[in-house]
């Protein structure tokens, strides 16, 4: 049997070899407007095709947004299974970003439908909500070791309504999002080169210093680009762990569709300051 290879090794060898950056897969009714498309599956399908076709070999991590292939229906769903598999086959990696939660049994059917390899949305990470307790996600952090797979959990989002929840402190004078940190240091204690356990942390959040980032494991930061975080930001926010972040740009990079040159351009670029942000 081939040995499974954890999500965090691959993501680690990913970003070294391919940059940082995740481009986020996010068709919008507005954005496929933009690109000339209808809101529709015919639509749907050629703008997933054409971001993978155009950045698959070259960015480390693409993001689809569930939502926005689920509203199709079965359909959509259809292409979002062939997106997946398209993406993997040219080499990036595939965090799906469906933010699931639940308790129990509703909790295991999730992370079966995306963190088993038999399922034909299988991904390489999935987005996770904690807010039934950061327990309840067990069903998904035991599967995602048994298949290599991650999870990326909810922590300190770019919201500003996160914050009601996130910043609420509890009873033993410690954050929410700080308590989710610390369970998921737990989870990758001792992994190496890093762990597979993510949080979700917003670039825009500015001065994180009073939290402990470092989980070892991946930081996935949306907010660059679009909602005004720049990836000259990135050391600032995140400090020490800044290696260990994965920034995501959605409408940054989309919105020079459907040209091919110019998202490999657009990516590129992003790419680029990124890595040099992070080496600063």
């Amino acid at each position: 049997m081939t040995p499974v290879i954890p999500f965090g090794t691959r993501l680690r060898e990913a970003m070294d070899t391919r940059g940082p950056l995740c481009v986020g897969i996010d068709p919008h009714a507005a954005l496929l407007a933009s690109w000339g498309l209808n809101d529709d599956i015919a639509g749907l399908e050629k703008f997933s095709r054409t971001v993978v076709e155009a950045l698959a070999d070259s960015v480390a991590v693409f993001k689809p947004q569930a939502a926005f292939f689920e509203r199709f229906g079965s359909r959509g769903i259809a292409v979002l299974e062939q997106t997946v598999a398209d993406a993997r086959a040219a080499g990036a990696l595939v965090v799906m970003d469906a933010k699931r939660g639940d308790i129990g049994s509703t909790m295991a059917a999730y992370a079966e439908t995306f963190l088993s390899p038999s399922s034909p949305l299988f991904s390489d990470a999935l987005t996770v909500s904690p807010y039934l307790g950061y327990g309840s996600l067990a069903p998904a952090v035991e599967l995602a070791r048994e298949s290599g797979a991650g999870l990326f959990v909810l922590a300190l989002t770019s919201n500003p309504e996160g914050a009601e929840v996130q910043r609420a402190v509890r009873s033993d004078g410690r954050t929410i999002g700080a308590t989710m940190l610390a369970h998921l240091a737990a989870e990758n204690a001792g992994a190496s080169p890093m762990g597979s356990f993510g949080a979700v942390v917003g670039a825009t959040l500015g001065d994180l210093s009073s939290f402990d980032l470092d989980i070892n494991g991946p930081l996935l930061a949306p907010g660059i680009g679009a909602q005004g975080a720049t990836a000259a930001d990135l050391p600032a926010v995140f400090g020490a762990a800044v290696r260990n972040v994965v920034p995501n740009v959605s409408r940054g990079v989309l919105k020079h569709g459907p040209d091919a040159a110019a998202l490999r351009a657009s990516a590129h670029a992003f790419a680029e300051e990124i890595r040099t942000a992070v080496a600063a």
